[in-house]
């Protein structure tokens, strides 16, 4: 397969030019110039001017069919140069060596960063299994990274003068990652707990933050109150959250030299709430002038009885294209679609509707913070 060859779909109508050939990722440019990303082995390249037709997509897939029953039905090479099948053997190499669908797709969609998520933003987040019964649940720790960077991090708690290490990885940029499971019995394990950081990115240049290393005291007595969990921006559920470096600020370190611990300890109330404050809840990042969409269904439907996942999906699709359609002449319009985390499948067809159908425009995701990973901003141009 070429660049230029002309391509037909094995699992789906139409076709195309291939315009390019990345790994095992080709594009294929249909008859409106839209180039749409193929795994190289779900495209057969057609050799008539019938391209199209289905008779040769059915062809195709049982040459396939063919080829992958030779590979696996533990025949002896005599046996199946004596039933005539010698053309499709190679003596001398493995016949996997030039099917595609037998070799690992090596492609990797690169990081999708956000506007301001070049500064350092992550916390430490304790959510409750079960709200209803704070006094008697399993709790599961995460960590929160809000930036465009990769974080490798070490999570430790303190036993007395040493510490144990409890976790370590990297935390990909904007994710967070489940970090342990514990119980009310185990909090004070975890009264003294540090996180430490390095900052970096993959594959591109990118701006040098020191490595950071902050320890906190984390409240038992948090764990058994209710108010305590409050609602926050990275999960559904309320949780309690501690700020670990905001902004590239890194939070206060609980480990005092005594002069430190003496003035905290004559602080007037309201500077005592305000270095309390800085452990907790991170601060809320507001978009301005942006019109807001939600598209889940239940939003936009009274019911969606009877109705086919695709049918919903269109119909999510069709106000998208209608609230594109009403601002299209509103130059610098920002309009926030929430479209949810779910299995994706929403966000993509919108992603590929504004490369494709509305490219003038400019998209990225919306703030992380004020809409976890379930929406995206557009700015009509």
């Amino acid at each position: 397969m070429k660049i230029g060859d002309k391509v037909s779909f094995l699992f789906d109508k139409g076709g195309g030019k291939v315009a390019a050939i990345k790994g095992n990722i080709v594009y294929v440019e249909d008859a409106d110039g839209f180039q749409i990303p193929t795994p190289i082995n779900e495209v057969v390249v057609e050799s008539s001017a019938d391209s199209y037709s289905t008779s040769n997509m059915v062809k195709a897939m049982q040459s396939m069919e063919r080829r992958r029953q030779i590979q696996s039905d533990g025949r002896s090479m005599k046996a199946m140069l004596n039933e005539g099948l010698d053309e499709d053997v190679d003596m001398t190499r493995d016949a996997n060596d030039d099917d595609p669908s037998m070799k690992d797709i090596t492609f990797k969609a690169p990081v999708e960063e956000r506007k301001g998520g070049n500064l350092l933003s992550a916390y430490l987040a304790f959510v409750p299994e079960d709200i209803k019964k704070v006094t008697d649940t399993q709790f599961d720790a995460y960590l929160v990274n809000d930036s465009n960077y990769y974080l490798q991090y070490t999570y430790l708690s303190a036993e007395n003068s040493n510490w144990h290490l409890r976790k370590q990885g990297v935390l990909e940029p904007n994710t967070k990652e489940f970090i342990e499971e514990f119980s009310q019995r185990e909090v004070n394990a975890l009264s003294r707990v540090c996180i430490q950081m390095v900052a970096f990115k993959e594959d591109k240049p990118f701006a040098l933050k020191n490595p950071l290393s902050v320890q906190m005291r984390i409240d038992p007595v948090k764990f058994y109150k209710l108010h305590t969990f409050k609602p926050n921006d990275f999960f559904e559920e309320p949780a309690l959250l501690y700020t670990i470096v905001e902004n590239d600020k890194v939070t206060r370190s609980i480990n005092l030299d005594p002069d430190g611990l003496k003035e905290e300890m004559y602080a007037k109330p309201d500077e005592l709430e305000k270095l309390t404050k800085m452990n907790t809840t991170p601060s809320r990042h507001g978009l301005q002038e942006a019109e807001v969409i939600d598209l889940h269904a239940e939003k936009l439907l009274d019911s969606t009885g009877g109705m086919s996942s695709s049918d919903i999906l269109n119909y999510q699709l069709d106000k998208f294209r209608e609230v594109m359609k009403n601002h299209r002449h509103e130059k610098g319009k920002k309009i926030i679609f929430i479209h949810g985390k779910g299995e994706g499948v929403l966000r993509h067809a919108i992603i590929h509707e504004l490369n494709y159908r509305y490219r003038p425009c400019t998209w990225q995701d919306a703030s992380f913070q004020e809409y976890g990973y379930g929406a995206t901003q557009v700015t009509i141009k």
